[in-house]
């Protein structure tokens, strides 16, 4: 019998629901600090070179702190229904609710919402997650939701991503979602590398790295769409609705950024190429403060620019006769006289 408001004293109640992911909150929560505390040291930067620092400063955190979010997401894709479906097994109780599902890079994550929320004098509002990352068994967090008793819907869509499901889903996503994150690992390090790049005088190599960034995220997203797009043979049938997934926000800000990556990346090239000078002067490394330098597109070319000072150049200096002549004279005659007085 229930005691204590309708809470059975021997079972856990229902935990708390976090509305986003602890691991994304640790991850915007520690790329807002970075940029708070560049904000915060904004005003000591002098003249036009304030608003180009925050933009590279925004840019790249906003390039950064989404390749790492996205890889611990589970909006890569996505499908919410809304249909009448039984509530636990072996049961002929029904239930009007909202049926969610979240796939993935690692694992799938199932809501299940009443509508309303109190129904069968119980709280609807279950959110559940099963993973298939590394050192992860998908298996045995499906035979736990089962000991716990979880409402038929959550364990009808757990058990189609299920190893042993004759579906095959949980192969097609699983391998999907690992080499989609190595490969997202591998372009979180390029933007490492081109954030490096960028602060030091080979600004064309950091635009390179910043070009693989852009690569490497639309490859991973290039092999997870064409790994989820194969026809699913078990349909998710929810009572007398039919769940289809669709692909989640999380691909598309991949997109995005990816785009932007490979668009800045080929336009540092061309600015190189181009506009070296406002290139350097854009990041800080302007040859303007010392006019003695000077860039020669026949040295360097697109990858080693070199620069040399007028004193190296090949064209004569104008140098008066007259003194010339007057300093020699005055080495002859007087040699230990350190003045010579004109």
């Amino acid at each position: 019998m229930a005691a204590f408001g309708h809470t059975f004293p021997f079972y856990a109640g229902p935990k708390p629901i976090f509305s986003m992911d602890t691991t994304l909150a640790i991850i915007i929560a520690i790329f807002l600090t970075a940029l708070v505390t560049f904000i915060i040291i904004l005003p000591g930067i002098r003249g036009k070179m304030r608003l180009f620092w925050l933009l590279r400063v925004v840019t790249s955190l906003f390039i950064g702190s989404v390749i790492l979010a996205v890889n611990f997401s589970s909006e890569w894709s996505v499908g919410q229904v809304s249909t009448n479906t039984s509530y636990k097994a072996f049961s002929s109780q029904w239930i009007s609710a909202d049926v969610g599902l979240q796939l993935g890079l690692g694992g799938v994550n199932i809501t299940l919402t009443g509508t309303p929320v109190q129904q069968l004098n119980e709280t609807i509002n279950y959110n559940e997650e099963f993973t298939w990352r590394l050192g992860k068994n998908y298996a045995e967090e499906y035979a736990r939701a089962l000991e716990k008793g979880l409402p038929d819907p959550v364990l009808y869509l757990a058990e189609k991503f299920a190893p042993n499901s004759p579906c095959g889903l949980h192969g097609q996503y699983r391998l999907a979602g690992h080499y989609t994150s190595a490969i997202l690992w591998v372009a979180f390090l390029c933007w490492l590398l081109a954030n490096v790049m960028l602060s030091m005088p080979v600004l064309v190599y950091g635009g390179h790295m910043l070009l693989a960034t852009g690569i490497f995220q639309l490859l991973g997203l290039l092999l997870f769409s064409i790994a989820t797009s194969l026809p699913q043979p078990c349909p998710l049938h929810l009572g007398s609705a039919v769940l289809q997934s669709r692909l989640g926000s999380a691909f598309w800000i991949t997109l995005t950024t990816g785009v932007l990556c490979v668009l800045l990346g080929l336009a540092l090239a061309v600015a190189h190429r181009m506009q070296p000078h406002r290139l350097k002067a854009f990041f800080n490394q302007s040859v303007g403060e010392n006019p003695g330098l000077k860039w020669k597109p026949e040295e360097g070319g697109l990858l080693s620019p070199r620069y040399r000072s007028t004193a190296e150049s090949p064209q004569p200096q104008d140098i008066s006769l007259s003194e010339a002549s007057s300093e020699a004279c005055c080495k002859e005659e007087h040699p230990r006289v350190p003045d010579c007085a004109l």
